[in-house]
């Protein structure tokens, strides 16, 4: 009788498999929903489209729509740097404390579930019911006090720190974090459930074993914690840019919403919606390549 071959699997390709599987239903999902749109979008910024009675005429114009956002729309351009300079500021922000919060939260002490729920309650205020709140005249007086608030605070920080002479790039941002801080907050959620699952899976017996070595609690975290967490990096680097990105209060969002029906017309708004989705997408291919060089994949 033959002998009947056994097909192995290796790690590496059942690690692909299982990979595979786990985003089968996205790929599914975005091939019946999301392709046929997209494609739409495309063709939508190459042309001016005009209504009818029929429904509607596309003309085609290349890349006018495209030359009209960048060269001729009074706020785009303003717009658009004033969104990458804002995510680029607030994403080592965002990403800094949450893991800072993932690893005060990891430690065991009372009241570490009543911890939890509190800076988790951030992301659960800004969904739904609350994100309509605000545009509401309390949440608009809400605003205004807190900005006057953090007016007059940046200002005594900035007197207090111009006594040390730091460089006043450095003043700028220290304010900006001091003074934004809420918001880093209220967007850190998600990040920080995210790093408290990944310092979860680190085995404890790793830490056991550098006690024994003598290792200190600095020399854990750089050489146990942060390559374990490093895979985790990319991940929440990845959610925090898609999420400032379209977030309901961007403001390129509502440009683009008003071009499309009051302004230019729907070719140009599409045109503008292709560029910001070139750039997010060119954004964390950039994030992905080069913090990819320094993950530590423990396989």
């Amino acid at each position: 009788m033959a002998r009947r071959r056994i097909f192995k699997v290796g790690y590496r390709q059942r690690q692909f498999l299982g990979g595979l599987l786990f985003t089968f239903p996205f790929i599914i999902g975005f091939s019946l929903f999301f392709l046929y749109p997209f494609i739409e979008s495309v063709i939508f910024s190459l042309n001016e489209l005009q209504l009818d009675r029929s429904g509607y005429t596309l003309i085609w114009k290349g890349l006018g729509n495209f030359r009209y956002a960048l060269l001729q729309h009074a706020t785009f351009n303003e717009r658009f740097v004033e969104n990458i300079t804002d995510t680029l500021s607030t994403l080592p922000m965002i990403i800094g404390f949450s893991l800072f919060a993932a690893s005060i939260l990891n430690q065991k002490f009372r009241g570490r579930s009543v911890a939890r729920m509190i800076l988790f309650l951030p992301v659960i205020l800004g969904a739904g019911v609350v994100l309509r709140m605000e545009t509401s005249d309390w949440a608009y007086i809400m605003a205004q006090e807190t900005a006057n608030a953090n007016y007059f605070a940046g200002n005594a920080l900035r007197q207090i720190l111009g006594m040390i002479r730091l460089p006043d790039a450095v003043v700028d941002y220290l304010i900006e974090v001091i003074t934004g801080s809420p918001e880093i907050i209220r967007d850190s959620g998600v990040q920080i459930l995210i790093f408290l699952a990944g310092l979860q899976s680190i085995p404890p017996s790793v830490y056991e074993a550098a006690d024994v070595e003598g290792a200190t609690g600095w020399e854990k975290f750089w050489l146990i914690t942060f390559p374990g967490l490093s895979p985790l990096i990319i991940t929440n680097l990845v959610y925090t840019v898609i999420d400032s990105f379209t977030t309901p209060q961007n403001q390129l969002i509502s440009l683009i919403e008003q071009v499309s029906f009051t302004g230019a017309g729907f070719g140009v708004a599409m045109a503008m919606s292709m560029m910001y989705f070139g750039f997010i997408g060119l954004l964390l291919a950039v994030i992905v390549v080069v913090v990819g060089r320094f993950v530590f994949y423990n396989v």
